[in-house]
């Protein structure tokens, strides 16, 4: 299958009517107005920083290198920081070129197929939406630190008041909420590595063999290849997020110039905070420390965090991680509001949602898409009937593999979107921003992607545990039946290379150029 999605060139004498689609030669609803151009380049940064630094780097790290020990888990996360190098490479080559907030879905639909677009863009919808409703959860959760009798629908609600009330003001006053909200998790994240320095040369904290831990082979490998390939799992899902950039590219104020800078400045920023923070850990706390087995928000005490932090001597460590895992999860929730909610509102633009969600009010903001998708946010509530942590995990289980399979639409869509603009005459060099390992650098991260996704519970697979299976791989055939169905409906066929819709938003279609000098 995945090498006719990629390779498919033929001509079809009964070509779906949506088979190029552009948003911006569609016919926009009625009340429809133009997006606002309001984020500037330190806001996509943020926004694609903050989407990839949460919980799965402040506590699900110790639980890596209890599984796999330091230099496995440098490992699995070194190899998953090279796949997102190379699929934000494809996305920035793709969205540079034309920014517009549908992103992966419009980039899928024009360059794959109608039916294709269709299911990545509900897919990714879906993605975010519960993962709305699960921070609201988890802000529950980590709200029971400070007052355990306020119960935690309760904060579920105020929170997504928040978080609503935020993105209904504009596309800035998003991005700068994000800004601020990320900036706290990266300076956590900055102190805790300048600490965990001085700690390892024993300027403060005491610490007298910064290396005891990456002497024995066996340590620093604990539980040999199978364990590194059940970290490469969790390293995916902490990288999750970084492709928000491509939605916020959308309504960046020059997304031909700050797109390529966000993209180059924000993988390596990433990378070092998140192998710096698991080469510190593994310097610091020994691999047989039962607290690195920690993972969730209850854990906080038990966060590798906040154990580095009270040996350099903070007394009030637990309470300060505490307070920065509620603005990672708030963060989280804040982008991934708005990421759906655009998703959605270009699905209306292009006929693939109902036209009343791509309707704009006068600050730009598609309140209808954005109600619909704060709605869905109303799982959050779940905590009350079901307790809190049955509703988080249930939750993430739901929409576990979406972000993968988004990815892997993110390097179908570039392989076939190089091959179209060649096809139709376009010289590479022409192009805002080029993908350096083009067509090594998609391939392999399509590869690559298939195995992670594969391997989602590989435990429960071998084990015969049917339900676990189940809730693990569920988003998979979900995705399929939304791809088969939208192409058994409207007889949609494969973009052909000559047929792709290449053109931009008409607000930035300068030559490519001048957009770069």
């Amino acid at each position: 299958m995945s090498k006719v999605i990629l390779d498919q060139d033929h001509a079809s004498a009964e070509q779906s009517p949506d088979a190029n689609p552009s948003a911006t030669t569609r016919p926009r609803p009625a009340g429809a107005t133009e997006l606002k151009r309001g984020l500037s380049s330190r806001h996509l940064q943020m926004i694609a920083i903050g989407g990839s630094i949460g919980t799965g780097l402040f506590v699900a790290s110790g639980g890596s290198i209890a599984a796999a020990g330091p230099g496995g888990a440098l490992v699995a996360f070194a190899a998953v920081g090279l796949m997102v190098f190379l699929l934000m490479q494809s996305l920035g080559e793709m969205t540079a070129k034309i920014p517009v907030a549908g992103s992966f879905q419009t980039f899928a639909t024009r360059f794959v197929s109608p039916s294709f677009g269709f299911a990545i863009g509900w897919n990714y919808w879906f993605n975010w939406a519960i993962t709305v409703a699960a921070e609201l959860v988890a802000a529950g959760i980590v709200m029971d630190f400070w007052l355990p009798q306020v119960p935690g629908w309760v904060w579920a609600g105020v929170f997504l008041a928040l978080l609503t009330g935020l993105n209904a003001l504009s596309a800035k006053a998003f991005g700068e909420g994000e800004f601020w909200l990320a900036m706290i998790k990266v300076v956590t994240v900055v102190v805790f590595l300048v600490a965990g320095t001085l700690m390892i040369f024993g300027i403060i904290g005491g610490h007298s063999d910064p290396l005891g831990n990456w002497r024995d082979a066996k340590d620093v490998f604990h539980g040999g290849w199978l364990s590194i390939i059940s970290v490469f799992m969790i390293a995916g899902f902490s990288f999750q997020g970084t492709e928000l950039v491509g939605v916020a590219a959308g309504e960046a104020k020059n997304p031909r110039r700050e797109v390529p800078k966000a993209i180059r400045k924000v993988f390596w920023r990433i990378m070092i905070f998140y192998i710096g923070a698991i080469f510190v850990i593994g310097c610091l706390v020994p691999l047989t420390d039962p607290s690195l087995l920690a993972s969730g928000e209850t854990d906080v005490a038990s966060s590798p965090f906040t154990l580095v932090f009270e040996n350099a001597g903070i007394a009030f460590a637990a309470a300060l991680m505490n307070a920065v895992i509620l603005t990672a999860i708030l963060s989280a929730g804040n982008s991934g509001l708005y990421a759906s909610t655009r998703m959605l509102y270009s699905m209306a633009l292009d006929g693939k949602a109902p036209k009343v969600f791509g309707k704009l009010n006068g600050r730009g903001v598609p309140m209808t898409a954005l109600m619909a998708t704060a709605a869905v946010g109303l799982f959050g509530f779940l905590t009350a009937l079901v307790g809190q942590g049955a509703a988080y995990a249930w939750l993430l289980n739901v929409s576990g593999l979406c972000g993968f399979i988004v990815w892997v639409g993110i390097a179908i869509s570039h392989y076939r979107f190089r091959r179209g603009y060649i096809a139709q005459g376009g010289d590479v060099r022409d192009l805002p921003y080029k993908a350096s390992f083009f067509p090594l650098g998609p391939l392999v991260a399509f590869a690559m992607l298939l195995i992670v996704i594969a391997g989602q519970n590989y435990e429960a697979v071998l084990a015969g545990r049917g339900l676990e299976v189940l809730s693990a791989y569920i988003g998979l055939p979900v995705f399929l039946a939304l791809w088969i169905g939208h192409r058994l409906v409207t007889k949609s066929k494969m973009v052909t290379l000559s047929a792709m819709d290449l053109s931009s938003p008409a607000d930035i279609d300068e030559p490519a150029d001048s957009a770069r000098r």
